[in-house]
């Protein structure tokens, strides 16, 4: 396998020492807008399989012609969103298969944004489902942690744990502190304000509606000592991943922002410093949204600073196999400790390029197979989770209503 990695920012980073411990691919070309980013990340692993490029990812008919070029068979599209479309493009042109972390993006509806959905995450890519078919290649849609890790998790509850599924929610929270800084966001602050000021989706009885950004908070009580975390609707891919797959009455996506972490994204939006579109200042144009990641800290060189553990998971809710009800909280927890030292790389972006590797390295043995545009919930999710556990990083499940039992 010959990989073309798109990105080579926080997690297209955390990709290259990953992948660098293992044998199933050929090589990987680290492509990234600045060729000196690439080269250090390669640089890192001093790895004859690597290779580092200048790409830019909105440039169609380059990113073919690297393709080509590199006679790479998969691209690895390791960038924001913005992007999506014209790297999935270029893969269905250039005969390559295709992943993606995060999907195309959505629009709201343009009278009712917090009841109907516009345009969903992902609709123009399944929209282009049949080409894929067609030229029978595979694109993986939403394969890091969240979506990806979460969606194997809802596939393994529905063929092992459940009979039926009342509901599966994704619940993502941390006790993470980054020392020095009011305010650092741990991933791409440009996704962030994305997918937490766009009207959250909700699954529900056969159908998609929206609501109001951060809404339904709960507080939810995370394993591994990080503990009760509040957590509220945000927009995000498993909700429209996971009903397509799997049978469930309701689907939602909660994560554990924090009240100074809302305020902050309620004031960039009151400010119109949520806009991704371009304005004119003086005599430059830009985009407010660029502004404002530009004057953050790179979530990549936090690690030194940052202190605690991540978790994402699945929660879900039904009838057991032996008929009597059952709840579960599948999860991966990673400590920022062991992920700086084993890696040299923060605990989030790490945990979010460990899943699609171990999604190649599946695609790559055979273990996983298929064309057209599928999600991480179309394949069976014991083989990902046993490799899971090869790399050194196991999953858990906890009893949720034996955990309620317990004495406090």
């Amino acid at each position: 396998m010959r990989i073309l990695l798109v990105g080579a920012g926080g997690v297209g980073s955390a990709v290259v020492p990953i992948a660098a411990r293992r044998h199933f691919f050929e090589h990987i070309v680290v492509a990234d807008s600045q060729q000196d980013r690439a080269a250090a990340a390669v640089a890192k692993v001093a790895d004859p399989r690597f290779s580092a490029i200048a790409l830019d990812a909105s440039d169609q008919a380059a990113v073919e012609a690297a393709l080509a070029e590199h006679r790479c068979d998969v691209l690895f599209n390791a960038v924001d969103p913005r992007f999506t479309m014209p790297l999935f493009r270029a893969a269905l042109n250039a005969g390559a298969h295709y992943l993606d972390m995060a999907m195309s993006l959505s629009r709201p509806h343009p009278r009712r944004p917090y009841e109907l959905p516009g345009v969903k995450l992902g609709d123009e890519q399944f929209a282009m489902d049949g080409a894929w078919r067609d030229r029978g290649r595979l694109a993986l849609v939403g394969m890091g942690v969240e979506p990806g890790l979460a969606d194997v998790f809802a596939r393994y509850a529905a063929d092992h744990l459940f009979e039926s599924i009342d509901e599966i929610g994704i619940r993502d929270g941390s006790n993470l502190v980054v020392d020095g800084y009011d305010f650092a966001p741990t991933f791409s602050i440009w996704t962030t304000i994305e997918e937490c000021l766009n009207p959250p989706v909700i699954w529900e009885d056969g159908g998609w509606r929206t609501t109001e950004p951060f809404s339904e908070p709960e507080v939810f009580d995370f394993p591994e000592g990080i503990g009760p975390v509040e957590c509220v609707n945000v927009e995000h891919e498993e909700v429209l991943l996971v009903p397509r797959w799997v049978d469930a009455r309701r689907v939602t996506f909660k994560y554990g922002l924090g009240e100074e972490f809302i305020g902050v994204l309620k004031t960039l939006h009151k400010l119109g410093l949520d806009n991704a579109g371009k304005i004119r200042v003086g005599g430059v144009e830009t985009s407010p949204r660029d502004v404002v990641a530009a004057s953050l800290p790179d979530p990549a060189t936090l690690g030194d600073r940052m202190r605690g553990k991540t978790c994402a998971g699945t929660w879900v809710k039904g009838v057991g196999k032996d008929g009597g009800p059952r709840e579960v909280y599948l999860y991966h927890v990673v400590d920022n400790e062991w992920s700086m030292r084993e890696y040299g790389c923060q605990a989030v972006v790490w945990q979010t390029a460990l899943h699609p590797v171990v999604a190649l390295e599946l695609l790559a043995t055979g273990a996983w197979t298929g064309s057209g545009v599928l999600g991480p919930e179309a394949f069976d999710a014991v083989p990902f989770l046993d490799l899971l556990g090869e790399y050194g990083s196991p999953w858990g499940v906890r009893d949720q209503l034996a955990a309620a039992l317990q004495p406090a």
